[in-house]
């Protein structure tokens, strides 16, 4: 079946957005990598001075900042304890692990990223074949196909009513033939570029009544629903944090060797001891200047002060910690005492902030991904995942050993029994479930220390919450 008239023209206007945001995303991913050309270097910088230009790459440092914070750890269902084991299973199936952390980072990075849903049987085109690797696994319809996708192959359009996808298409090439593929509410359309014409190749009547693909965006705004990417306000500083280090770094080429003179002498007076004339290099860097001509004076000139360098791009470095929100010591600037551990959390604040605003965003995704998900594997809308929780690892306590430490704390004031600790490391049912038979034959074993636990007196209120016994009577 050919495409319609009004879908020729959906899929044309499609491409004209991958097509600029692939050009927008080109220099973003440049000052990313910090591999950005910048076009400016100012009048005390020739053309072909530009091999000394020096690139810092705060930007990146910023992106990445948030982005290993983030992290998914389950989806909890309206009246449930714990996670639920399906939807969890049908993650991990998709290695959305791994996947999800490479969505987030596109989002920070290019301001959006999104996420496709397809059918997990392996009729389907977008489905793996037996042949295509070590990465291909057997697929089941009890498995949907969750796959995340860059802003620079896909875009879609959105309904100005209910800010949900009208439509998507993703663009791409390989073996030099092009390929597109069509999502509408209640199709999927598979497309060969052949001819100068788009040719369908297959479609899928899945008759969801959406389209099953859901962007992932950061910082989007009423008026730009396309998101913003983490690193635009910090270009302008970035640039000119790179000229000031050009400008250093060509300063100290050119007076790393102190100014030197010589007044009264004669041409005879710079020869070897053959009586051969020392080249203008050799006498220069002569170890010491001495001459026989009394007559002839030596001396040197004063070596510039390079400090002013180094003040403007401090400065400049608090700029950018002003408007990211990143300590100073993230930007390689070293503080003159240690920080405490209070310390670090208060300056981390604004940082930690962000993260957790990001994924209230990230979170609408994921659960809409988990639902269409549902409908793909069950052929009916589940009313309970509209409800749905998903589980964050806390951005405050990024690391295991952080997340463990806050953990017995917990544990040991009577604020949280182990199993929810158990739940707040982010281990699995199955492991819960072991851990849990364990600490019950251990128990068993050796009664009295549960009698033991039961027997000792709570902590006070003041004490739990991590105040001091001053604090508590001052209160």
């Amino acid at each position: 079946m050919a495409l319609s008239e009004d879908q020729k023209e959906l899929l044309g206007r499609l491409y004209v957005k991958v097509r600029r945001a692939e050009r927008r995303n080109r220099v973003l991913g440049a000052y990313y990598d910090g591999e950005q050309r910048v076009e400016q270097l100012g009048l005390a910088i020739p053309p072909e001075l530009r091999r000394f230009l020096t690139i810092v790459a705060w930007p990146g440092t910023y992106v990445d900042a948030i982005a290993e914070r983030v992290t998914l750890e389950g989806f909890e269902l309206p009246d449930a304890t714990e996670a639920d084991e399906d939807l969890w299973r049908i993650w991990q199936e998709n290695n959305l692990d791994r996947e999800s952390k490479l969505a987030h980072l596109e989002a920070l990075k290019f301001g959006r990223a999104f996420v496709v849903v397809g059918a997990g049987d392996a009729d389907t085109p977008d489905a793996p074949s037996a042949e295509g690797g070590d990465d291909d696994r057997p697929r089941d319809a009890a498995t949907p196909l969750i796959t995340v996708e860059s802003s620079n192959e896909m875009a879609v359009e959105l309904s100005p009513r209910t800010r949900q996808p009208i439509a998507a298409a993703k663009f791409y090439t390989d073996d030099g033939v092009a390929y597109a593929t069509l999502y509408l509410p209640d199709v999927t359309i598979w497309l060969e570029r052949s001819n100068a014409a788009w040719t369908e190749v297959d479609r899928d009547e899945h008759e969801l009544g959406v389209v099953p693909v859901v962007p992932l965006t950061h910082r989007e705004r009423l008026s730009q629903r396309d998101g913003r990417s983490a690193m635009t306000r910090i270009i302008g500083l970035t640039d000119a944090t790179a000229r000031a280090l050009t400008n250093a770094q060509i300063a100290t080429e050119a007076l790393a060797v102190p100014q030197r003179y010589v007044v009264g002498a004669q041409p005879d007076d710079f020869k070897d001891k053959d009586g051969n004339v020392l080249t203008a290099w050799e006498a220069y860097f002569g170890a010491v200047w001495a001459l026989k001509n009394k007559d002839a004076k030596i001396g040197s000139l004063t070596a510039a002060d390079l400090a002013n360098f180094s003040g403007i791009v401090n400065h400049y470095a608090a700029l950018v910690s002003g408007v990211t929100g990143l300590p100073m010591r993230y930007l390689g600037q070293a503080t003159t005492n240690p920080p405490s551990a209070e310390g670090i959390l208060a300056d981390e604040s604004r940082l930690i902030k962000q993260v957790e605003d990001f994924e209230t965003g990230a979170e609408a995704a994921w659960e809409r991904v988990q639902q269409i998900a549902a409908r793909f594997r069950d052929g009916e809308w589940d009313p309970r995942l509209r409800q749905m929780e998903t589980q964050w690892r806390s951005a405050a306590t990024p690391t295991r050993a952080q997340q463990a430490d806050a953990a017995v704390k917990l544990v040991q004031a009577g604020i949280l029994p182990v199993e929810a600790a158990w739940v707040d490391l982010g281990y699995s049912a199955a492991r819960r479930k072991k851990l849990a038979e364990m600490r019950a034959a251990e128990l068993a074993r050796d009664p009295l220390r549960e009698i033991a636990a039961g027997l000792t007196p709570p902590q006070p209120a003041a004490t739990a919450a991590g105040l001091g016994a001053d604090d508590a009577d001052a209160g």
